[in-house]
């Protein structure tokens, strides 16, 4: 099978000082794998972000570096969510012949019955599940239809899920993956005071502060005539 292609290069810019790197549009990351010292490796960023709308983080990539290409999988993107953009990503080197877990997105498809007739609202409670299976047979997603979600209440677990049998689900079957829940309140819109009543409420409001004025002048008053403590 043909995987995406990406070169690298060995970095010797470490730490904090990788920031240059990313400043000349150079992407810095580690490859690591089962029984292989890690190496500290840079790619283009505009040559990663193409192979990665294609691979995802479940496709191989054939990766070049240090005269030798090897099937990787994309791992552990470190991204900075204010600018959207990759600050560091790891590369896992696979061998072909044995399996590898990996996570898999869930995605939905048509609409609940319990939505398109305003009975109820789909949550969804996860969005990937484990699995595991040889690289070449990782799917890119799982998908899982919720048309048959008619009721408050109807879920899907993992246990429904259908994947290859090539593929072996490692999450949990009975976890929960959607379910139809009730629709939320609306909170209601305030009263508009009918004619006149916001006169009477303004006259009681000035009412209440004449009365605490009142009291404050009493407080000071009676302040005033206490005994003076008897020094000793």
């Amino acid at each position: 099978m043909k995987h995406p292609q990406l070169t690298a290069e060995e970095r010797t810019t470490l730490g904090k000082k990788v920031k240059k790197l990313r400043r000349v549009g150079l992407l810095p990351g580690n490859v690591y794998g089962k029984g292989l010292n890690s190496h500290a490796v840079q790619v283009k960023l505009s040559d990663f972000e193409h192979v990665y709308k294609q691979s995802g983080e479940t496709g191989l990539v054939d990766l070049t570096y240090g005269g030798n290409t090897k099937p990787v999988l994309i791992k552990n993107l470190q991204m900075n969510y204010a600018t959207r953009s990759v600050l560091h990503v790891d590369f896992y080197q696979v061998n072909l012949k044995e399996k590898v877990k990996a996570n898999i997105p869930i995605v939905f498809t048509g609409e609940a019955v319990a939505v398109t007739d305003k009975i109820g609202l789909l949550l969804q409670n996860l969005s990937e599940v484990e699995v595991e299976a040889l690289p070449d047979n990782l799917p890119e997603n799982i998908e899982v239809s919720v048309e048959q979600l008619a009721q408050i209440g109807d879920q899907i677990t993992v246990a429904s899920l259908k994947v290859s049998s090539d593929v072996v689900i490692l999450t949990d079957p009975s976890q929960v993956i959607a379910k139809i829940a009730e629709p939320t309140a609306e909170e209601p819109e305030p009263e508009t005071p009918a004619e006149g009543e916001e006169a009477v409420e303004g006259e009681q409001a000035a009412k209440t502060e004449e009365g605490s004025e009142e009291t404050k002048d009493g407080e000071s008053t009676d302040s005033n005539n206490a005994p003076e403590e008897t020094k000793e």
